[in-house]
């Protein structure tokens, strides 16, 4: 069930934590952070986990913190059987855990970007949903293809443009399908990727117009045309962009 309830109270709130740069965090996001008591964050085996470290220095020395492994990540085909159950059984095991620590305390799930554009959390917070027995609330975040199209200092859409946001990890041709029915492009889950969108952006005509933003917002932000940049290793969170070129009122001048 969803509902207002008092911010102390037990349950499950999902925190956005924005595109990277703590001072992009929104203040309700920052104060439930800093008064965390259960903290939990989805993690790469071996990883410290991009949320966690979003939120370094701002935890609660008494905070306990509940890291969520992946049992896999790139390891396998994300459409093979084996990696639909494996992460199946992952988000499972976890919703019943976070679910008994809520009935009786408040619990912070954190989440890069918003929770609910690509984040891991929607896969919980539907089977939290389902199960009706924990207060569940989700705190919205500006998604990473935000600071990443401000990066630019390029405006992303103008006038009628149609923007479309994809996955790298579609097909070629999928990607392909969808470059040429859109004028303002984001892609997203780069990292392994880029060489197949690099030839799709090439196919659809768009690859002298796109931008690759790796770290958007951080310390380490990268920002180049993507003609410029070479196919070597390239984080998966990174974005590629291309501006929409629509109709806009000429300068008077």
């Amino acid at each position: 069930m969803l509902n207002k309830a008092s911010l102390a109270a037990p349950g499950i709130i999902c925190v956005g934590l924005g595109p990277g740069d703590p001072e992009l965090m929104s203040i309700k996001a920052d104060r439930l952070v800093r008064g965390a008591r259960h903290v939990a964050f989805f993690r790469k085996k071996g990883r410290p986990g991009k949320a966690r470290q979003l939120v370094d220095g701002m935890l609660s020395g008494q905070a306990a913190e509940y890291p969520m492994e992946y049992p896999v990540t790139t390891e396998i085909p994300v459409d093979s059987p084996a990696y639909v159950q494996q992460l199946a059984q992952f988000y499972d095991d976890w919703c019943l855990r976070l679910a008994a620590l809520a009935k009786h305390e408040q619990v912070i799930v954190l989440c890069e970007g918003d929770p609910f554009l690509y984040g891991s959390f929607m896969h919980l917070y539907t089977r939290l949903r389902a199960r009706g027995d924990v207060d569940l609330q989700v705190v919205p975040g500006i998604p990473g293809m935000v600071g990443c199209w401000h990066a630019t200092g390029e405006p992303i859409t103008w006038g009628d443009d149609v923007l479309s946001v994809m996955t790298g990890t579609l097909s070629e041709d999928e990607l392909v399908r969808r470059m040429d029915t859109a004028d303002a492009l984001v892609v997203m889950k780069v990292g392994r990727n880029l060489p197949r969108i690099r030839r799709a952006l090439a196919r659809a005509g768009r690859a002298d117009a796109a931008w690759l933003v790796q770290n958007g917002t951080t310390d380490q932000q990268q920002v180049a045309r993507l003609s410029d940049v070479g196919d070597e290793v390239c984080p998966y969170f990174a974005i590629v962009l291309v501006h929409g070129q629509g109709r806009r009122p000429e300068a008077a001048w």
